[in-house]
């Protein structure tokens, strides 16, 4: 949630303000499903990246850990705060737009898009309590984790690009471009995270 998702909508000849990215309209009570949907999916590729970016800098040093718990605990804790952060920002960001607080079904939608950033954590999470729990060893389920986190990124910019209709070949280097840019942040995290 960067902000630029609950900016409002032009305004009109009628001088009637429209919907806003997050889908809750500002006068009308209407809200549009597409543009919540990409909101929560934009929250989610977020927190998958910085879901990815945790299992691989603690894949880098799993000979040092020592409880898995913690790991899982750690996972749990960055994908809340990111999600925290996002939800943050689009209250923030809505309050500074609109120039009044959002109403609790606009709320409502902006917690919705945060817990789909939550939700991404689910299975990483799983795989690292199964570890704590000693069913399987840490190092797999991290790697584990992280073969679940690429595979996301990699469906999700598929079907995105899918979508587009575009002839086959322009798919194909669309689909090269995200996967080179998904590369990319995932190495500029790994720097971050990994001193």
């Amino acid at each position: 949630m960067d902000g630029g998702g609950t900016e409002s909508g032009a305004v009109h000849d009628d001088g009637a303000e429209r919907p806003g990215a997050i889908g809750a309209v500002v006068g009308d009570d209407h809200v549009r499903p597409e543009q919540v949907r990409g909101e929560a999916l934009k929250e989610r590729v977020y927190a998958t990246f910085t879901g990815l970016a945790i299992v691989l800098v603690q894949l880098q040093s799993v000979d040092h850990l020592e409880d898995a718990g913690l790991v899982a605990a750690e996972l749990a804790v960055g994908i809340l705060a990111i999600s925290a952060a996002g939800f943050a920002a689009d209250v923030i960001s809505f309050v500074s737009v609109h120039s009044r607080f959002p109403h609790a079904r606009e709320v409502r939608i902006m917690l919705r898009i945060a817990a789909s950033a939550i939700a991404s954590a689910g299975v990483p999470v799983v795989l690292l309590l199964l570890a704590a729990f000693g069913v399987v060893e840490l190092e797999p389920a991290l790697r584990a984790g992280t073969v679940v986190y690429l595979v996301t990124l990699g469906l999700i910019a598929y079907f995105g690009v899918r979508r587009t209709k575009a002839p086959w070949w322009k798919q194909l280097v669309a689909l090269a471009a995200l996967m080179a840019v998904g590369l990319s942040v995932i190495l500029i995290q790994l720097a971050a995270h990994g001193h």
